[in-house]
């Protein structure tokens, strides 16, 4: 009964032949989609199993990425303005919000003195990396991103950011701090309608900086082209949910008596997993949100696994072939992967296995900045060798099963079709086949 009400609602939101609606109808329909998307994406449960994951990542990781934060702006003579940052993120705890505050500045203190040796160092810029990694693994699966940044750029991109974003951070604080106490700003506040603009700006500002995170979050980390209005949308919705739930997880601590009497002194421990939690799924729901936005064809398909066909497979695979091989012979810019996705407007996550083949048969190579080149020179590369490839090879997501007890008659009709495709193909090669005119481009 349940699941045919399910896909009766889904036939009226996502099917083309549903019934016309008036324009007001019509657009609340379209909000529906992305909320019918994103509840059902969150029961489905990998959301919540994810948001999970990098809480115990995060609990492990939170003191040395404080402390690596912290080193940077003691450095530059701002480390009093790191502990009132943990102070509010933690402010929704109640009561004991100070006490946890105090117990991660002295975690971070004694790494400071004790930890941050040179082989100490290496360990915490590790464990750093480690937990952006994850991350990037969570949106990139969000994203139907299969390949990951590189060992090079993981590191040199990462570093970038975990040394330039405390600095910025603080710098932007310091500054909203030291404009209230200017003799201009407290004379504006003290005239109205001055001082009630002044009032709201200082309640919009919380909200405009974590909805500027959250955004910058969702372009950066996704191996990915992410466009900025769209992050900037879910920056915002992210912003807002969070703001809410701080409110909302605020009162349920305040109310959440029993549990305190229950487990005493694990009580700020259950609470603090739960806040991060709750952080982590609100994250991840912003960057659904992102990935709708930008890809609304997902609406109905939603998380799910996309495979092509073995007929798409083929012709995939000499369309990547022809585009790799035309961009290195006219030294133009060379494709990736997601650049590739996005050309042939097929998500990642299909395409990535059928390039793996590509560069396992030897007929592909990629760089340290994931660009793709040919292996070797394209007039020694046949098209029968490229569709050899993505035929033979793995499809990344099973055991590969390449032989079978096949009826005879049923083995020699493929094998004659086969040498038939490779006497046609074999003459033709990779050069001549990107040195077409007529070819897509």
């Amino acid at each position: 009964m349940v699941l045919n009400q399910i896909r009766l609602l889904e036939r009226l939101l996502f099917e083309r032949r549903a019934p016309p609606l008036a324009r007001p109808a019509e657009a609340l329909r379209g909000v529906l989609r992305y909320l019918y998307a994103i509840i059902r994406d969150l029961v489905e449960g990998d959301l919540n199993m994810r948001a999970m994951s990098l809480v115990y990542t995060t609990m492990l990781s939170i003191v040395p990425l404080i402390a690596f934060c912290f080193s940077i702006v003691k450095a530059l003579g701002f480390d009093h303005d790191l502990e009132p940052l943990i102070a509010q993120f933690f402010e929704p705890l109640g009561a004991r919000a100070p006490e946890l505050t105090a117990r991660v500045m002295g975690f971070v203190e004694h790494a400071q003195g004790g930890v941050l040796g040179s082989l100490g160092l290496a360990f915490l810029i590790w464990t750093v990396v480690s937990v952006i990694q994850k991350i990037e693994q969570s949106l990139n699966h969000i994203w139907h991103v299969e390949q990951a940044r590189s060992l090079a750029r993981r590191y040199g991109e990462y570093l970038s950011v975990l040394v330039v974003a405390p600095v910025l951070l603080v710098a932007c604080l310091g500054i909203v701090a030291s404009l209230s106490t200017q003799a201009v700003v407290v004379w504006l506040g003290a005239h109205q309608p001055f001082g009630a603009l002044l009032l709201l700006l200082a309640k919009v500002t919380p909200l405009a900086l974590v909805t500027a995170g959250f955004a910058f979050l969702y372009m950066f980390v996704p191996n990915t082209r992410v466009r900025l209005p769209v992050a900037l949308l879910a920056g915002l919705a992210a912003g807002a949910a969070w703001v809410a739930a701080s409110l909302l997880f605020a009162q349920l601590v305040a109310f959440s008596t029993r549990m305190m009497a229950i487990y005493a002194g694990f009580a700020i421990v259950l609470l603090a997993l739960m806040w991060v939690w709750l952080n982590w799924l609100i994250v991840l729901t912003g960057a659904l949100l992102a990935f709708y936005l930008q890809n609304p064809q997902y609406l109905r398909s939603g998380q799910r696994d996309v495979v092509p066909t073995a007929r798409l497979r083929e012709r995939l695979a000499l369309s990547v072939a022809y585009l790799v091989a035309r961009a290195f012979a006219a030294g133009a810019p060379h494709w990736t992967t997601a650049l590739l996705s996005q050309r042939l407007g097929v998500p990642s996550g299909a395409l990535g296995p059928l390039v793996d083949a590509l560069v396992a048969a030897g007929l592909l190579q990629s760089t340290d900045r994931e660009s793709l080149l040919p292996a070797r020179d394209p007039a020694c590369i046949t098209l029968d060798e490229v569709l050899s490839a993505v035929r033979d090879g793995d499809s990344g997501r099973a055991i590969t099963l390449r032989d079978a007890e096949l009826v005879p008659a049923a083995a020699a009709l493929c094998d004659a079709l086969e040498r038939t495709l490779a006497e046609q193909l074999g003459r033709l090669t990779l050069r001549d086949f990107a040195a077409r005119g007529d070819a897509p481009g």
